[in-house]
């Protein structure tokens, strides 16, 4: 499991997601294509920090009542919030809804997200749905499908195993930045280097920027900003 001390998630935290997507751009080629979400979630608390935490996994389902019976529904949901309990924190819950479409009902409201808050999650990533906009617990941020009134027939499916949430692939345990623009995984063995590569590209792109925001910008002044940028190490 990794080791997400308390300042390399402030480190983190620094920064927007976005930010470090172009970090990881750097650091990890290969993941240029994936280990983000890749479609829009509604952000229910856009002025929250950064979400920087440890991943769990679990699936749902709402458009039917579950095939278990109420003993076994039961067992399974105390296990998943066991589940939720253990293991290092803070953690952030990523949850894949099967249903299709997506977000027929809420697992997602001032409950859930008191209990998950208490048991140490910060917030969620979900393509599935959320209620009780107003009434959300304190300091838990939410990344949601859409937002519906009734939770329907929801109930959890499974727990702990990889899943896919708005086109990011998720593991239990993986670290995760997430803000209003979406969320990402940032690879264990490069997490500790995305402070330094962050402010790198941040002082490249700021030359670019003052120059752009002075009067008498073309497209020359543009090619010598790009030039001095470069030479930024």
């Amino acid at each position: 499991m990794f080791d997400l001390t308390a300042e390399l998630r402030r480190d983190l935290q620094s920064f927007d997601t976005p930010t470090v997507c172009n970090a990881l751009e750097v650091l990890a080629p290969s993941r240029r294509s994936h280990g983000y979400t890749t479609r829009q979630l509604f952000c229910a608390r856009p002025s929250l920090p950064p979400l920087v935490a440890l991943a769990r996994t679990a699936t749902i389902r709402s458009a039917h009542p579950s095939d278990l019976a109420p003993a076994a529904a039961r067992a399974l949901s105390d296990a998943y919030y066991a589940y939720i309990d253990a293991g290092p924190k803070p953690s952030v819950i990523a949850i894949q809804d099967l249903d299709e479409p997506q977000g027929y009902g809420a697992f997602w409201g001032e409950v859930n997200s008191a209990i998950h808050k208490g048991l140490g999650c910060e917030g969620l990533v979900t393509d599935g749905a959320v209620r009780d906009l107003p009434d959300l617990a304190d300091g838990f941020q939410v990344l949601a499908g859409r937002v519906v009134p009734s939770h329907a027939f929801v109930h959890v499916v499974d727990f702990g195993r990889p899943i896919s949430v708005a086109g990011m692939r998720v593991r239990d345990g993986d670290l995760i930045h997430a803000d209003q623009h979406g969320a990402v995984v940032i690879p264990a063995d490069v997490a500790h280097r995305v402070k330094e590569t962050a402010r790198l590209l941040q002082a490249r792109e700021r030359v670019i920027i003052e120059a752009a925001r002075a009067p008498g910008f073309n497209a020359e002044k543009l090619r010598a900003a790009q030039g001095k940028a470069a030479e930024i190490h």
